[in-house]
């Protein structure tokens, strides 16, 4: 009996199959990343839950140098829970989805005043403090924790949809998805299984030319053998994204300091520093109601070109006027030098505004 055969059944895959091949290929393959334990390490949970905050919505390669500046800048969670939530915002600055930012302080905070500053080993304790979800209590549960969880990631959706060769579409199946993954799970070792899952995601099991001959279930795999392979998974059509205008303004003083503020503690880029703007609605602002939203009556300037910047559910272009005043007094924000502007924990559209208003100026 060859090799396929022994690891299924007339009923489909052995899981002890699935498990024995993806844990002795993540043994050989294993990548190595910052936050990860090596093999004999007990994992910190502390790193694990800063890294899957990171990680949501965001490459490995975007988050490696803010996880390393945040571990060293905050070795414990404690030491993060002690920190102004200012200083989180702005050492977030660049990574974007900021809501992670203020969850992250939130959670460190729960952490540290319910559990003495120490993580919760449970799914479900995990699921009730800030910020963490399903997927990341699952991950924190069994790669902290070594818990027999299952977190069902973009990597980990993909590998279970081939796999089983799951045809209806994302996200409806997730469900589905998630029931099937979970048959797979292990007792021993569930952490590392579920890395394995990201890591043959990530790395052979790919959105587009997947690597199947190196892939550990290649004569398993039911999507392989029928052909559909790079078809899945399937995903239901994205409703168009609308797009919102506004105003930025860009205010110098005499010294040459431009004026920021802080935007409001909830909503879009909450708490995050700004370049004072309009409000960014469909139609954007007339002359009139810019010129009321700005924050100092001078002779403004519009400058040549358009900011374009895309968040999760729309477009935004952004006009940016240029202004002057020869004194601070009366205007409400804070005044940070050319010098120090890389400092300030802009977010990536307020940069963009920044580089245009510098550019054009």
């Amino acid at each position: 009996m060859d090799a396929a055969a022994a690891d299924q059944t007339s009923e489909g895959i052995v899981p002890e199959a699935v498990q024995r091949r993806l844990l002795d290929w993540y043994d050989r393959h294993r990548r190595r990343l910052p936050w990860r334990a090596l093999p004999g390490e007990t994992p910190d949970p502390y790193a694990v839950w800063l890294s899957e905050i990171m990680l949501q919505q965001t490459t490995v390669a975007a988050v490696k140098p803010y996880f390393e500046a945040f571990l060293n800048r905050w070795p414990r969670v404690a030491d993060l829970a002690a920190a102004p939530q200012e200083e989180v915002l702005t050492a977030w600055a660049g990574l974007g989805y900021y809501a992670r930012a203020r969850n992250l302080h939130a959670c460190a905070k729960a952490v540290t005043e319910r559990h003495g500053g120490r993580f919760p080993d449970s799914e479900s304790a995990l699921r009730a403090l800030p910020g963490i979800g399903p997927y990341t209590a699952a991950a924190i549960a069994a790669i902290a924790f070594d818990r027999p969880a299952t977190p069902l990631d973009g990597n980990i959706e993909r590998v279970t949809a081939r796999l089983f060769a799951v045809t209806e579409p994302l996200p409806r199946v997730k469900p589905t998805l998630q029931a099937l993954a979970a048959t797979l799970t292990p007792q021993a070792r569930p952490g590392d299984f579920a890395q394995a899952k990201m890591d043959l995601g990530a790395t052979v099991c790919l959105p587009r030319n997947p690597k199947c001959l190196l892939c550990p279930f290649e004569d398993l795999c039911a999507a392989r053998a029928a052909g559909l392979a790079e078809e899945l998974p399937r995903k239901a059509p994205k409703a168009a994204k609308p797009t919102r205008r506004g105003v930025a303004f860009w205010l110098t003083r005499s010294d040459g300091a431009v004026l920021l503020r802080r935007r409001p503690p909830k909503g879009l880029l909450g708490g995050m520093t700004e370049v004072p703007s309009s409000d960014w609605t469909e139609t954007g602002p007339g002359e009139g109601a810019a010129v009321g939203a700005a924050p100092a009556q001078v002779s403004w300037q519009a400058l040549p070109g358009i900011v374009r910047h895309t968040f999760t559910h729309f477009h935004l272009e952004l006009t940016v006027w240029s202004g002057r005043v020869e004194e601070s007094d009366g205007v409400e924000g804070f005044w940070v030098s050319l010098e120090e502007l890389g400092a300030a924990g802009l977010p990536s559209v307020m940069q963009k505004v920044a580089k245009h208003a510098i550019k054009g100026a």
